[in-house]
């Protein structure tokens, strides 16, 4: 492969604080990041926001408001993760589809392939700057306006099971499963709009555990114990 989306959850950087940030494991993040980049790929990230906020839990805000909170949440993120990049010897930036002052750029693909040109890591923060649109439908929708390759989906869970392993001792594990299994059975790997964006889209995604040593680099090698979900 040569460029792929790469997806972090924001628990996920939140390590076992679960709420803001964890260095040491942005930090470990960004070394598995420079050793693709010091390969050639190309690598674009979304992050999710829930380690500040998850709107959908709120009963008391109108819903549009709660999901703008959510999107400046990602912008938070990715505007940490990218500084702790550039310590690391990346080059990187931060594109919103809405302004954000001076902090980032305005999304657009050529924006991106300019910033791929120039060996940059970009980030890809705020979702699709409206509401009722989760990150995972940001993360399809910004790996096909790129072209991405594939997306590497970096979760708390080693791959997809046909239930919740953590209710089903005996839940199955999928190798390999195709988007429209995982539509047809409702498996959550994505909400189902960006489960339907990659099935119309072709686009494959492979799911693994952040915190398995070197997940991101094995992940993105195709060597990794996780789950392809193919297109």
């Amino acid at each position: 492969m040569k460029r792929i989306l790469l997806k972090l959850s924001g628990e996920a950087l939140a390590g076992d604080k679960h709420t803001g940030f964890d260095e040491a494991t942005c930090v470990r993040v960004a070394g598995q990041v420079k050793s693709l980049v010091d390969e050639g790929y190309e690598i674009g990230i979304v992050i999710g926001g829930g380690n500040f906020w998850r709107g959908r839990s709120s009963e008391n805000i109108d819903r549009t408001k709660a999901d703008q909170i959510g999107m400046l949440a990602t912008v938070m993120n990715c505007l940490y993760v990218s500084e702790i990049f550039r310590s690391q010897g990346m080059k990187t930036d931060v594109l919103t589809p809405f302004a954000v002052g001076a902090f980032t750029g305005l999304f657009s693909k050529d924006k991106a392939n300019e910033g791929f040109a120039e060996g940059k890591v970009m980030f890809f923060a705020g979702g699709v700057g409206h509401p009722y649109f989760s990150t995972d439908t940001a993360t399809v929708l910004r790996a096909i306006e790129i072209e991405a390759e594939e997306i590497l989906l970096a979760k708390s869970i080693d791959g997809v099971y046909d239930s919740d392993p953590k209710l089903n001792p005996n839940a199955k594990k999928y190798d390999v499963i195709s988007i429209e299994d995982v539509v047809a059975q409702g498996l959550q790997v994505v909400d189902s709009t960006a489960s339907i964006l990659a099935k119309e889209n072709h686009m494959a995604m492979r799911v693994f555990h952040l915190g398995e040593e070197n997940s991101i680099v094995n992940a993105a090698h195709g060597s990794n114990a996780g789950t392809l979900v193919t297109a």
